[in-house]
């Protein structure tokens, strides 16, 4: 069977930009499988590209032997010498060139299938190579059609797949418009590869200001994280590794043009841009700027803030439906929770709970026995178990313990003064 392998060869690399030797490798395991067909499965068979000749020569191969056992695989010494090498010494395995030509239609068809299929592995191979080194990258495309309501984006060699809970809440796209998409993943199917995209994800923000803003793509400005809620706000932080450059003004630009450009992109898409921090308290009142904080109270050990702000600042610290502090609470990783100055007012008038020191009371208890009149340590110290045990949660073992613990406590008091 005579095929113009070379001429095949250029013009499928020129049509599908794949290389040269995975589709010389693709013809040969071609002519293998048809030569299989032809010759049988029990040979030792191989299949070569002699560009030489423009062919694809096929060998078969036995190993020389004074008996013979099975004449597909084997053959005589004595043969051996004569036909093929005469220095070949015994369990020499030697090639000899077959008939190409016993190779027909059938064979031929056979061959010419192989290769539209390897064709089209080394198609879809090619594919994933360039777009898993694309992964977590920002492209263009065209939008080329819907699928419900999911977009399939044109990016050039391939199609990715937008799918709803990716996209911009309230963004409309119609066929032909182009569209910015964040390379979410890459896998390998039976197919084409799938390439999930992203507008939503905090990253596709990230690549966007490295896009807009030189000093963020050569590293001097970092986007250290982003909280976002799509489509209506983010907030980013960001910080310089030059102390001669405003990482904050860096990012809005001259009249605020580079921010425009990304919220531009992100449908409008409110951006706060705040300066990063590594104390958690400064980094959270950042967060909550414009609102003015008056005061933080910390508990590491739950990640917790209670933040206070002026009363005329608790909705702008708060925000709509509670959106600004829950950016927040996303970028510190922290639970934030914000009151007003006279709510905190209110409050800390209520928690002046001296019993809160024993340390064998919790809160509850130490707010009941507080109603029943035990106002302070010393009268707690004072008070007879009889009392004590009429007041819910308290048996006469615990009742005894606490007095004996106030009375303890205020010693203690009165030895230190």
């Amino acid at each position: 069977m005579v095929l113009n392998i070379s001429k095949v060869v250029e013009q499928i690399v020129k049509e599908k930009g794949l290389k040269k030797e995975d589709l010389i490798g693709a013809i040969e395991a071609a002519m293998l499988s048809a030569a299989k067909k032809v010759y049988g499965e029990g040979l030792i068979l191989e299949a070569q590209y002699n560009p030489d000749i423009d062919e694809v020569e096929i060998f078969q191969f036995k190993v020389a032997t004074e008996h013979v056992e099975d004449p597909n695989t084997q053959m005589l010494l004595q043969e051996a010498r004569r036909r093929l090498d005469p220095d070949c010494q015994e369990g020499d395995e030697l090639g000899e060139k077959l008939d190409s030509s016993r190779l027909g239609r059938i064979a031929a068809q056979s061959a010419k299938q192989v290769i539209i299929q390897k064709v089209k592995e080394a198609e879809r191979d090619a594919i994933y190579d360039e777009f898993i080194g694309s992964k977590f990258e920002v492209m263009s495309g065209f939008v080329h059609r819907f699928e419900r309501r999911d977009i399939i984006v044109n990016l050039g060699k391939a199609e990715g797949i937008l799918r709803e809970k990716e996209q911009i809440p309230g963004e409309t796209f119609r066929r032909g418009d182009r569209i910015q998409v964040y390379i979410l993943d890459v896998t390998k199917s039976l197919r084409t590869p799938q390439i999930e995209l992203s507008r939503s994800h905090p990253r596709f923000l990230v690549k966007l200001f490295e896009m807009e803003v030189p000093e963020v793509a050569e590293g001097v400005v970092e986007v250290v994280i982003v909280a976002r809620e799509p489509g209506i706000r983010a907030k980013v932080a960001v910080r310089s590794h030059d102390t001669g450059i405003d990482p904050v003004g860096t990012c809005v630009g001259v009249k605020g043009a580079r921010v425009q450009n990304v919220i531009q992109e992100l449908r409008g898409e409110r951006l706060d841009i705040i300066p990063w921090s590594e104390d958690p308290v400064k980094f959270a009142c950042n967060a909550l700027s414009p609102a003015r904080v008056n005061k933080v109270i910390v508990d590491n050990a739950t990640r917790c803030m209670d933040v206070v702000v002026p009363d005329d600042q608790l909705s702008l610290a708060i925000g709509r439906k509670g959106q600004n502090v829950r950016l927040v609470a996303k970028l510190t990783g922290w639970r934030i929770d914000v009151r007003a100055e006279e709510a905190e007012k209110v409050v800390s008038s209520v928690d002046i709970n001296p019993l809160f020191s024993i340390d064998c009371l919790d809160h509850a208890l130490a707010e009941r026995l507080y109603d029943a009149g035990h106002k302070s340590v010393e009268a707690l110290a004072g008070a007879q178990a009889g009392n004590l045990v009429e007041i819910e949660g308290i048996d006469e073992t615990l009742a005894k313990e606490i007095i004996s613990k106030a009375a303890s406590m205020v010693n203690e008091k009165e030895n230190d003064t």
